[in-house]
């Protein structure tokens, strides 16, 4: 596998796979990676004919008192997972090569609407800085497939809009979340997590298991969110948001509305914040 730092070493490289008539696969991270995001290697291993990786931790996402300057680094370890899952390509990129002018002077692209609320009300500007790097991501890699996973639901669907609204020749694809045998989505933040708040952190999938459960019941998704959110208060969490919206574009649901909806949390368990959802259908 080849790593690159500088955007015409990526884009010699990719040439050189174009001029063969290859299509390119990319799966873009922030790094410290997990198996989670070996098996949207895997995905895009499957469907083109060539991978490229990227691991930038990307400064714009973050909010000011967030975890960007603990967020862990482990290029190394990364090189060797990618290499594991047959990548041909990764690409980690400094601050420059991203933002020529400095990251608070970038252009900036906001989506609309998708990005005001759950993860959007609850960290301003994320999703701008989502949308400016994966949108520079794409124009530097040109994929003919670009893999994201759904436990960042709100990002997939933000970066699916973007990708329409501005006619990318891009195909996005959603990979299932992979989740620990206890039901934990996997991620690189669950490293934070205490081995007391490990052992509680899968309480957030066993309720949206039981959120299901009870929708297909037939009872009200107002009161769903409500009960669920008192529960997961009971065992130590602070939920940030806790709803069934409509997966489709995240609004709430009509009332009796069952089919195409989802269910997603937001919360924090000491000073980790843990996200998770799951499609009724």
């Amino acid at each position: 596998m080849q790593t690159v730092q500088d955007a015409a070493a990526l884009r010699a490289a990719i040439r050189g796979w174009r001029a063969k008539g290859q299509t390119v696969g990319f799966v873009p991270t922030l790094g410290n990676l997990h198996a989670g995001h070996q098996s949207l290697i895997k995905l895009a291993r499957a469907r083109t004919e060539r991978v490229v990786a990227s691991v930038f931790v990307n400064p714009t996402q973050f909010g000011p008192n967030e975890d960007f300057e603990r967020y862990p680094r482990t290029l190394v370890q990364d090189q060797a997972a990618l290499a594991d899952e047959d990548c041909d390509l990764l690409f980690a990129p400094d601050v420059a090569t991203i933002y020529p002018f400095g990251a608070e002077h970038s252009v900036s692209l906001r989506v609309p609407q998708i990005t005001d609320t759950l993860e959007g009300a609850h960290r301003p500007g994320h999703f701008d800085g989502v949308a400016t790097v994966v949108c520079k991501l794409f124009n530097l890699v040109q994929p003919d497939l670009a893999v994201f996973g759904q436990k960042d639901f709100q990002q997939l669907k933000v970066i699916e809009r973007m990708v329409r609204d501005l006619s990318l020749p891009v195909k996005v694809m959603a990979a299932p979340t992979l989740r620990a045998e206890d039901g934990l989505a996997l991620s690189s933040r669950n490293q934070y997590l205490s081995a007391a708040e490990r052992a509680r952190a899968p309480l957030i999938h066993d309720t949206l298991l039981k959120m299901r459960e009870l929708l297909d019941q037939g009872h009200p998704w107002q009161a769903l969110e409500q009960t669920a959110a008192a529960r997961l208060t009971r065992a130590g969490f602070i939920p940030d948001y806790v709803v069934i919206r409509r997966a489709e574009d995240l609004a709430e649901p009509a009332e009796g509305e069952r089919g195409g909806l989802i269910a997603l949390i937001a919360a924090r368990l000491g000073s980790t914040r843990l996200i998770d959802n799951l499609l009724f259908d």
